[in-house]
């Protein structure tokens, strides 16, 4: 999940490995079969117990060896549980790894200000179902993952994939889609821009997701803060706004929209259960929408998959 770019990932369940990795293929429209982009995107993994056996129909290779194919350095023999419980209690915080004698003369990294979508998105166009689908749809790349592109093609339409930075406003399209990605969207000056203008030159539909939430409510005149405890966990309970329904959501984010600062057309879609902060929002009276969760899934529950048939329907 390119969203994890610039993280170091820490898994909580003890035990890790033991099934491997699949191997990577690629499915006739250019997606990956069974992962979420070409390459793994997180800093570092790390876990508690790590199992050096491994055994699943249809793994190909160990955990270790594609940590190491891909230089993704990883540590074992970590109390991930009660290291769970200080990020619970103190908030996200920076970290690092290190292999050395004297950590203390490693440099502290720094995570503000870096524009990591950039360093995640595509570099340049590329289509899917070219001249098959019924509508297109110009998906901004902040870091996409390909089960969202699935889910735009196997409802039909023809997906033109886009940099975070270009200029799509001179192309044909029927719909616009902005993607979940990794960091600050205040990094993210130029897509906003593009996307402000392409609202300014039409009423097309847009559908955004995570980090598409966010860049859509900057555009709206709303302002982004960090979370202290992210939201990360298949098990998110968000509510939509003016109805009773209750939807359980994936959700990877560590930023998110301040409700009040929303300008006067627009209007929060989705509210979290647990905290009540933002998970989507919605223009009063143009086909604009978004969602800070993630509908596609992949992994997690699929009770909001819904969202893109209505984006699709309104194209």
């Amino acid at each position: 999940d390119p969203s994890y770019a610039g993280q170091l990932m820490t898994l909580t369940y003890q035990l890790v490995g033991n099934y491997g990795v699949p191997p990577f293929t690629v499915e006739p429209n250019g997606l990956a079969t069974f992962m979420e982009s070409e390459r793994i995107h997180a800093e570092a993994i790390i876990v508690s117990d790590y199992s050096e056996e491994f055994s699943h129909w249809n793994a190909k290779e160990s955990l270790a060896d594609w940590l190491k194919r891909e230089q993704v350095p990883g540590i074992t023999g970590i109390d991930t549980r009660e290291l769970t419980k200080v990020l619970r209690e103190h908030g996200v915080m920076m970290g690092k790894i290190v292999f050395d004698d004297e950590p203390d003369k490693v440099p502290e990294a720094t995570y503000a200000g870096i524009n990591y979508v950039d360093k995640v998105s595509c570099k340049e166009v590329i289509r899917y179902n070219e001249g098959a689908g019924k509508k297109k749809v110009v998906l901004v790349d902040c870091g996409v993952k390909t089960n969202i592109i699935r889910c735009l093609l196997k409802r039909d339409v023809e997906v033109i994939r886009v940099p975070w930075n270009h200029d799509f406003t001179g192309m044909e399209y029927d719909g616009l889609f902005i993607s979940n990605g990794p960091g600050d969207p205040d990094t993210c000056d130029e897509a906003v821009q593009h996307i402000r203008k392409a609202m300014s030159l039409s009423d097309k539909p847009i559908f955004g997701i995570c980090m598409g939430n966010q860049l859509l409510s900057k555009v709206g005149g709303a302002t982004i803060y960090k979370l202290k405890y992210g939201h990360r966990s298949h098990n998110q309970p968000v509510r939509m706004v003016g109805t009773e329904r209750c939807f359980i959501t994936s959700q990877n984010h560590g930023y998110a929209v301040d409700n009040n600062t929303l300008g006067a057309d627009w209007e929060p879609l989705f509210i979290n259960m647990n905290d009540g902060s933002n998970e989507g929002i919605r223009h009063k009276t143009k086909p604009w929408f978004s969602a800070q969760f993630h509908p596609e899934a992949a992994s997690g529950p699929t009770d909001t998959e819904f969202l893109f048939d209505e984006f699709v329907k309104l194209l």
